[in-house]
């Protein structure tokens, strides 16, 4: 059972500037066992910035990041640039996240649904192939926290939401915490426990429902509609999401 009261990642008062420019003021961010945390906010918001300085890429200017005693991390970047004539399969890529993670290579692409990648050329995965297999290297580091930088990027609809719904099963497996960047609003609100909605600062913060409605959100998002719709699911499972269907890319 997830243990939402134990805080793998905790951030107070987070603040930064990159250069002349202030890129997030104030932060303050939790993140607890078994729990889906998802980061939403328009281009330029520092929603990446705030995921390295989780991550203790970036240390913050003002405020402190505390992460629990030993917690293993497992991380999925927004973008991976690999060189065109490196010679590197999926099974070698996959082999160089941890310690014996070749051996457990196979396993972890037939739990993403990639099992079919794994003598193939890095270079030559699809899209959506490489985002899965970018989540099988994430969860051979055996996380107890998964921070994912837009897991579906150029991901078509469909896989979109294959993929968050493998990354809530992920979790409740494992009861790892999952924190989250999307700009796929109409699908991940449906998949998250907890919405930040962050630009510089955090705006709004709360459960799907309540930050769909928040004035703060609708005028960041001017596209989307208050509250929740109803839609249909491909395998016909009628879900909520938030009406309008709004975008926060960046």
């Amino acid at each position: 059972m997830p243990h939402r009261d134990r805080a793998l990642l905790s951030l107070r008062g987070v603040s930064l500037s990159i250069g002349a420019t202030r890129v997030l003021e104030g932060v303050d961010l939790t993140v607890g066992a078994g729990e889906i945390v998802t980061l939403i906010g328009p281009n330029g918001a520092g929603k990446t910035t705030l995921l390295r300085v989780a991550l203790g890429l970036l240390r913050p200017d003002a405020g402190e990041a505390a992460r629990a005693p030993g917690l293993r991390i497992g991380y999925l970047p927004q973008r991976l640039s690999i060189e065109p004539s490196l010679p590197l399969t999926v099974r070698r890529f996959l082999a160089l996240a941890a310690a014996d993670a070749g051996r457990r290579a196979g396993a972890a692409l037939e739990r993403v649904g990639a099992a079919r990648t794994l003598d193939t050329p890095i270079q030559a995965v699809s899209g959506g192939e490489m985002q899965r297999v970018l989540l099988a290297r994430a969860l051979l580091r055996d996380p107890d926290l998964l921070v994912l930088d837009e897991p579906t990027q150029g991901v078509d609809l469909a896989g979109q939401e294959e993929l968050f719904a493998l990354i809530t099963a992920v979790r409740d497996e494992r009861s790892c915490g999952v924190l989250m960047v999307s700009h796929d609003l109409h699908l991940v609100m449906s998949s998250t426990d907890r919405v930040v909605c962050l630009d510089r600062t955090v705006c709004c913060t709360g459960s799907p429902l309540d930050v769909s409605s928040d004035p703060t959100y609708l005028r960041l998002f001017p596209g989307s509609l208050p509250g929740f719709a109803r839609y249909e699911h491909r395998h016909g499972r009628d879900v909520s999401c938030p009406g309008g269907g709004g975008r926060a890319d960046g």
